[in-house]
């Protein structure tokens, strides 16, 4: 929370003091252009940029509204306030203890299951389902709203082979 505070405060200050700093040492960051409760889902409509000290600048700031684009704000964000790519993630798809569909594909197979999410994720991440028929954990890709893709194990079975070889 201090070190959130401190971000804070430096970008406040160097916002307030780009009328004295020559063009050349700023840099553009996103702000969001009003505030946005948690949970919501951000659209380039929500965001302006906004011109600051590049000496008071850290890494992890947003500094295009694409990295920003759909994504969901994991806390309430401020109006003007600078962005870090950590306030934001993919929105939930997949919920804890929600039923998924888990496909698995192979050259010339297709299999679907029903599994058991054991964590959240959104777009793109790996969550944990739980196999209702072997009771194993499966690591599988969010690929839509309660349906994940199970790793292709056929593609890494020659890498196993030749990990396994003396």
């Amino acid at each position: 929370m201090i070190a959130r505070f401190a971000l804070v405060a430096a970008l406040m200050f160097a916002t307030s003091a780009v009328a004295d700093v020559p063009a050349s040492s700023l840099a553009r960051i996103v702000v969001p252009s009003h505030d946005i409760k948690r949970g919501d889902v951000i659209g380039d409509s929500d965001l302006v940029y906004q011109n600051v000290n590049a000496a008071a600048m850290i890494a992890g700031i947003a500094s295009s509204m694409d990295q920003l684009d759909g994504m969901e704000a994991r806390r309430f964000l401020r109006a003007g306030e600078a962005l870090r790519l950590d306030d934001v993630r993919h929105p939930i798809l997949v919920t804890k203890g929600s039923n998924v569909t888990m496909t698995f594909s192979a050259p010339g197979i297709a299999l679907t299951e029903t599994g058991k999410a054991m964590s959240e994720g959104g777009m793109g991440e790996t969550v944990t389902v739980l196999n209702p028929v072997s009771y194993k954990q499966i690591s599988a890709v969010v690929t839509g709203s309660g349906q994940v893709s199970v790793g292709d194990p056929v593609t890494n079975i020659p890498a196993q082979l030749a990990s396994a070889q003396p």
